[in-house]
C-alpha cells in the first residue's frame, strides 16, 4: 500500500473513521480538521453491523453505503472505505496511513486504536471542536423525543 500511495504523490495520508449516522456539522468540522493534517484522507465509515454494535437498537438510521456516498462526497475526502469490526485496527495495519485522527470525544490516551497506532510508528491526533452535537440527539429530535435545542 505504502509503495501505491508514493506513486499517487501522497505522503501524508491520513486515516479517521466514524458510523457517520447521521452525518452533521460536527463531522464536517472533524472531517474538515483532520484533512489538515496530510495530503490525502481516508475515511474509514462503520459498516451496518459495526454501527448497530457501538449505536445500539434503531441504528443506523441511514444504511452504510448511502453514509459513505455522503461522506464521500466531502471536498476533503479522497477515498472512503466501509469497514465492519468495532476498530480501525485492521486498515491502520493495512493501509499505514501517517497520522489516524479521532474526534475529541476521545484523548490520545482513549483512543481503541491507539496500541496498534504506536506499534506501527502512526501518530494519533485529535480533531475537530468540542463535542457539542450529536448524532443520537438529532434522531431522538426528529422521532420527537427530545426538545429541540441545538
Amino acid at each position: 500500500m505504502a509503495d501505491f500511495l508514493a506513486k499517487a504523490g501522497v505522503t501524508r495520508l491520513v486515516l479517521a473513521n466514524g458510523c457517520f449516522d447521521p452525518l452533521h456539522v460536527g463531522h464536517v468540522r472533524y472531517l474538515t480538521d483532520a484533512a489538515e493534517h496530510g495530503d490525502a484522507m481516508a475515511v474509514a465509515v462503520n459498516g451496518d453491523d459495526s454501527a448497530r454494535r457501538l449505536k445500539g437498537p434503531g441504528r443506523p438510521v441511514i444504511c452504510a453505503a448511502d453514509r459513505a456516498a455522503v461522506v464521500s462526497s466531502l471536498r476533503m475526502v479522497t477515498a472512503v472505505l466501509i469497514f465492519n469490526d468495532d476498530t480501525v485496527e485492521s486498515l491502520l495495519r493495512v493501509l499505514r496511513p501517517a497520522l489516524h485522527v479521532k474526534g475529541t470525544d476521545y484523548t490520545v490516551e482513549s483512543v481503541p486504536e491507539r496500541n496498534t497506532a504506536r506499534e506501527l510508528g502512526i501518530e494519533t491526533v485529535i480533531a475537530g471542536d468540542p463535542k457539542r452535537h450529536a448524532s443520537r440527539r438529532i434522531i431522538a429530535r426528529l422521532r420527537g423525543n427530545e426538545p429541540d435545542g441545538g
